[in-house]
């Protein structure tokens, strides 16, 4: 006995066929946790209004003599603040950013006894990091960003 399929049939099981294949990858991106999307900030609408002043704070940093530097080492990650300020005088917080996992997002708060404040290569992950560092140094705000690869 031979198994018969006319045209009108397989052209109807290729339909069902493609819609069970796309409702599956609809599925999978709705429910499952492996394939969470979300957005890089959940207050996004706050954040917009306040880029003027996030722009203003990064050029005053840029029209200093020396601005922030990272460098990697062998310990971990250093940042260099300016030396045209005392390093008593340098306060804020140093926010890493990480896009593709918001559960390991942190800040440290910038405490100087030097110009250095290295953070240990055992607080990061391998991977592509958002740094962001917001400091005060004699009643100036400034802020410095970087995209870097640990």
């Amino acid at each position: 006995m031979k198994l018969r399929i006319t045209w009108p049939a397989a052209i109807i099981f290729s339909i069902v066929a493609f819609m069970v294949f796309i409702l599956s990858f609809v599925y999978k991106v709705t429910f499952l946790p492996e394939y969470d999307h979300h957005l890089v900030s959940e207050e996004y609408y706050k954040d917009e209004l306040n880029y003027q002043k996030e722009i203003d704070m990064q050029t005053k940093g840029l029209d200093l003599k020396e601005n922030v530097s990272i460098k990697k080492t062998k310990e971990g990650l250093l940042i260099i603040f300016p030396k045209e300020f005392e390093p008593n005088d340098i306060t804020g917080e140093i926010y890493f950013k990480r896009l593709s996992n918001d559960k390991i997002d942190f800040k440290l708060p910038i405490e100087l006894n030097s110009k250095e404040f290295l953070i240990k290569k055992e607080d990061l992950l391998e991977g592509r990091w958002d740094v962001i560092i917001e400091w005060t140094a004699n009643k100036n705000t400034y802020l410095f960003k970087e995209k870097l690869m640990y």
